[in-house]
């Protein structure tokens, strides 16, 4: 009978006879239907103001704890080879201790230069000149060029710079220059030798 009464009430009602200061007299059916109507934009309302803020915010999380698995895999890689590490760097410092004492000291630079000087000598090169030349600065060390000057066939300069590259000390060979002289046969190289020696922590 309560249905009824609430078909009748609706199919009787008119729209425009609705006055907003008069709610309390409004049909009961229609308050419903507002009522229903408001909770719905309100709770549409609360979905994308509140909800969507939160989805978004849960979706940030989701993307850090992604990347903070990441990371803890990455270390947990790293504590787990910890000791393989320790190895390989005992390893690499005892390989920089070695070539650190290829390196010539200041005291050393002189016979470095006599080494250069016999090796020209042993493969019968005659010795035009052999200059230091000023020190060249870099950031972990400083850069010793010397040039050098020799006479002599082919083959006893391809003995001199193969010589001179396998000298304990570090040396590198740059700006190679061959030059025929007057003599069959006869050669005029000029090359540039580098030397390094390691920049002391009280060095400017």
């Amino acid at each position: 009978m309560a249905l009824q009464d609430t078909l009748d009430q609706l199919k009787n009602f008119n729209v425009s006879e609705l006055d907003v200061n008069d709610i309390g007299i409004w049909p009961g059916a229609v308050k419903a239907i507002i009522l229903a109507i408001l909770f719905i934009i309100v709770l549409t309302g609360g979905y994308f103001f509140y909800l969507t803020e939160k989805q978004d915010l849960l979706s940030g999380i989701q993307a850090e704890e992604t990347t903070l698995k990441s990371e803890y895999e990455s270390k947990a890689f790293k504590a787990a080879n910890l000791q393989q590490y320790r190895d390989q760097q005992k390893e690499m410092e005892a390989r920089f201790g070695t070539l650190l004492r290829q390196l010539p000291s200041d005291t050393e630079v002189p016979g470095l230069l006599e080494d250069i000087t016999l090796a020209a000598l042993n493969n019968g090169l005659k010795i035009e000149s052999i200059d230091l030349q000023p020190e060249r600065r870099a950031e972990f060390y400083v850069e010793l060029p010397i040039t050098v000057t020799v006479n002599g066939d082919f083959h006893d300069l391809g003995s001199f710079v193969s010589g001179v590259a396998n000298l304990s000390r570090i040396v590198t060979l740059h700006d190679f220059s061959i030059v025929p002289e007057t003599s069959p046969g006869d050669l005029k190289m000029s090359i540039l030798a580098k030397t390094y020696r390691y920049l002391d922590e009280g060095e400017e």
